[in-house]
């Protein structure tokens, strides 16, 4: 027989269960639904966790507890299968120190074979995140793990030494919380190996070094004003959120003036990654969407904002502006055809097409197919029950404006005037 107080909890936890199943963004259950998942097992946890990342795909917090349960079982396929679903959309570091933590112990007794696989991850995560301004631990434990590996013969002792150095010479450039104690232990490092050539190479780092360092304590500002802990809401338009919008911009836009003067290529990688983080917690912002895709085709690469944009419509399937965007970028690399997609997509069946959807077709049939594809659809168009007068208004604008045929327009007027005589806003157009 149940005692009351196990009667209790399990009244509470379908209680908290149901909040989150009528309000999937209740976040208050949510944090209860998932610290109630540490304590069960794994195979009664899995359920709740696939729940809560459904919800919220980009909470590092959440896969981390969800691959940290499955380590704890040594459920390693699992662990391996989670990780190959979160990492690339999750650029955090304690969920990537968790990676590497595994990759470690999988690795471990693996001899030659394992320590390679090893450093393939710590260069893989590091490619990744290691522009963090949290990185400096993980290059730390890097340059450890590299000065670990055995040397059998002078040539692995010299192989050794140049991956060292190489990994503290992007350490000790990079803005981090740890960028002066990686200073010290790189002279060190250089020191110990010769002094002769150290002063060199010391003096060829340093202005590189200041730098990154006078940019830290700049970008220090900026990051500490961010909630990390936040989840990825639709926006509501409270202050909160106001707030951390505008945090979110100002960190992007110092990102993007280049503070540290570095080459193009990784003053780009710096704020692809910036917009990747933001995305971790503005997932359901489309302005940020759009702004990240301007960006990437700005600085040359459409193919990058392509992928951004599908993406950004996984992630808000029923943003129309996301969608326009998307069909002007393809019109604008001229692939007319996937563009023409995109607004028959946006035209569905027809029957709930909004004016704006049938106005831009039809704009777009002009610019592509000709006056006459879209003087067709606009036929068809208004014999919709659905059809509103701003697509007389636009046709008839457009067949004046752009075709330069008054009389056309003049037509289109006069049909719209039999039809809408009623609407005050079509008689004032």
């Amino acid at each position: 027989m149940e005692t009351p107080a196990a009667m209790d909890d399990g009244t509470m936890d379908k209680k908290i269960r149901d909040n989150v199943m009528a309000d999937k963004y209740n976040l208050e259950a949510t944090e209860i639904l998932a610290n109630e998942a540490l304590h069960l097992p794994i195979s009664e946890a899995v359920p709740i966790y696939e729940q809560l990342l459904a919800t919220f795909p980009t909470a590092a917090k959440y896969w981390k507890q969800y691959v940290e349960a499955h380590m704890v079982a040594n459920n390693d396929d699992a662990t391996k299968q989670i990780f190959s679903r979160c990492l690339l959309n999750c650029l955090q570091i304690p969920l990537w120190r968790c990676y590497i933590r595994f990759i470690r112990k999988v690795n471990d007794k693996k001899g030659v074979e394992g320590q390679e696989e090893t450093r393939k991850a710590f260069d893989f995560m590091l490619s990744y995140v290691g522009a963090d301004i949290a990185s400096g631990p993980v290059w730390m434990e890097y340059i450890t793990f590299l000065k670990s590996l055995p040397a059998q013969s002078t040539q692995d002792e010299s192989q050794r030494m140049t991956a060292v150095r190489k990994a503290y010479q992007k350490a000790i450039v990079n803005p981090t919380h740890h960028v002066e104690q990686l200073w010290k232990d790189y002279e060190n490092f250089e020191n110990s190996v010769s002094r002769a050539l150290a002063k060199g190479l010391l003096s060829e780092y340093q202005p590189k070094h200041n730098s990154a360092r006078a940019v830290y304590r700049e970008l220090k500002k900026y990051v500490d004003e961010i909630d990390w802990n936040m989840l990825a809401v639709p926006p509501s338009g409270s202050y909160k959120e106001e707030v951390q919008w505008m945090a979110w911009k100002r960190l992007l836009a110092f990102e993007k003036g280049n503070p540290q003067r570095i080459d193009t290529m990784s003053s780009n990688k710096r704020i692809a990654f910036t917009y990747e983080q933001c995305l971790m917690y503005l997932y359901h912002y489309p302005d940020i969407w759009y702004d990240y895709t301007t960006w990437h085709a700005k600085s040359g690469s459409i193919d990058s904002a392509i992928k951004v944009f599908q993406r950004a419509l996984k992630a808000l399937p029923d943003s129309e502006l996301l969608r326009y965007a998307y069909a002007e970028l393809e019109e604008s690399r001229g692939a007319i055809q996937p563009a023409k997609k995109i607004y028959e997509s946006l035209l569905g069946d027809g029957v709930n097409a909004t004016a704006l959807s049938h106005i831009q077709f039809i704009r777009f049939l002009r610019r592509t197919e000709g006056v006459e594809a879209a003087r067709k659809y606009f036929v068809d168009a208004r014999k919709s029950p659905n059809c509103t007068y701003h697509i007389y208004v636009a046709y008839a604008m457009m067949a004046f404006c752009l075709d330069k045929d008054p009389k056309i327009a003049h037509n289109v007027f006069e049909a719209g005037l039999k039809r809408f005589m009623h609407e005050p806003g079509y008689i004032l157009e």
